[in-house]
C-alpha cells in the first residue's frame, strides 16, 4: 500500500534539476507591472508555481477567477482554503478588459473549486469565455477547469462557451487520490475530459509524480487518458509547498520523464510534455500549437 506522510519535518535538499533561478529579465518585469496594475489574480502567484519567471518572460500568465479561496482542501496545493465570498457577476467583463490591455495572444484561465454554488461556477466559466473571445478576438483561450463533480450539464456550459482548449488535471495515479485530493474522484476528473472530447474539443491533462505512485499506474493513468482521446497531457514533479502540505516520497528523475513521454505518446496522447518543473499551464501555448492550428507569441 502506498503510503504518504504530511508532517513538520524539515524539507528534503532538492536535486539540483529542480534548482531554479530568480524571475528576471525585462519581459518579466512588464507583464509584473501589468499584473499588479490591473488588479489580475494569477494561480502562478496564488499556487507559488516554480516556473513564473520563465513563464513571464515568455509573456504568458495563468489568470484565476472566482476568488482566491478554495472550497476543496488538496493536500499538495497552496491555494487556501476558507469561507467563500459570492461570485462577482462583473468579474467576466472586467477580466476581458483587463485582457485587451496587456496584449498576449494566449491565456491559461482556471479557478478555485466553488462547491458552495449550485452550478460550481460553472456561469461565471461560461461568461468569462465569452467575454475574453468577444473583447479579444485574437487570443486563444485554455479553460483549465474544475470537475464540477462529473456533471455533465456544467461541463456542457464550458463546451458551449468554446474555449479553444479544455484542461483538466487529473492530479495523480487513481491509488492516491483519496490521500492526495480527498474531496475529489478519479472518475469525476476522467468524465470532464471524456465529455469534452466527444464535443471536439481539445482535452489536456496533468499529472504529478513523486508522491509514491508506482510506474505501472503511471502508465495505467496514461492508458485511460488516450482511451478518452485526451490530447494532451503535461507530466511534472511534486514539490511541497509548505511543510503543512505532503511530503515528497520521491525526486524523479530528468530521464525517467523522458521514458514517461515516450510511453505516453506511443498510447496515443498527442503531445506529452514531461520534466521535473513542468506543470500544466508551463509554456500552455507550445503544448497546444499543434492542435490549434496556430504559433502564438507576443506582439
Amino acid at each position: 500500500m502506498n503510503k504518504i506522510k504530511s508532517s513538520f519535518a524539515p524539507r528534503r535538499k532538492l536535486p539540483d534539476w529542480l534548482k531554479t533561478s530568480l524571475p528576471k529579465g525585462a519581459s518579466y518585469f512588464r507583464l509584473k507591472a501589468l499584473v499588479e496594475k490591473y488588479g489580475l489574480n494569477t494561480v502562478c502567484e496564488s499556487a507559488s508555481c516554480p516556473n513564473i519567471g520563465d513563464c513571464w518572460s515568455a509573456g504568458t500568465l495563468t489568470l484565476m477567477i472566482l476568488g482566491d479561496t478554495c472550497t476543496r482542501s488538496c493536500r499538495f496545493c497552496d491555494v487556501p482554503t476558507g469561507s467563500m465570498k459570492p461570485p462577482r457577476i462583473e468579474e467576466p467583463t472586467e477580466i476581458a478588459e483587463m485582457l485587451s490591455k496587456i496584449n498576449l495572444k494566449y491565456i491559461v484561465i482556471t479557478s478555485v473549486d466553488r462547491d458552495d454554488l449550485p452550478d460550481g461556477g460553472s456561469d461565471i466559466w461560461a461568461q468569462t469565455i465569452h467575454q475574453v473571445k468577444k473583447k479579444n478576438p485574437s487570443m486563444n483561450v485554455e479553460a483549465l477547469i474544475p470537475d464540477f463533480k462529473g456533471e455533465d450539464f456544467l461541463i456542457n456550459k464550458i463546451c458551449q462557451a468554446k474555449p479553444d482548449v479544455i484542461a483538466h488535471n487529473i492530479e495523480t495515479v487513481e491509488s492516491l487520490q483519496s490521500i492526495v485530493r480527498p474531496q475529489c474522484r478519479y472518475s469525476w476528473s476522467l468524465n470532464v475530459l471524456e465529455n469534452a472530447s466527444k464535443k471536439n474539443m481539445i482535452t489536456k491533462s496533468g499529472l504529478m509524480l513523486g508522491l509514491g505512485e508506482r510506474k505501472k499506474e503511471v502508465i495505467e493513468t496514461m492508458r485511460h487518458l488516450a482511451e478518452i482521446n485526451c490530447q494532451v497531457l503535461s507530466i511534472g514533479q511534486y514539490l511541497r509547498p509548505s511543510r503543512r502540505h505532503l511530503e515528497v516520497v520521491e525526486y524523479i528523475e530528468p530521464e525517467t520523464f523522458a521514458e514517461y513521454k515516450a510511453i505516453g505518446l506511443s498510447l496515443g496522447i498527442k503531445h506529452v510534455e514531461a520534466g521535473p518543473l513542468v506543470r500544466s499551464s508551463y509554456r500552455a501555448d507550445q503544448q497546444t500549437k499543434n492542435l490549434v492550428g496556430f504559433l502564438p507569441k507576443q506582439t
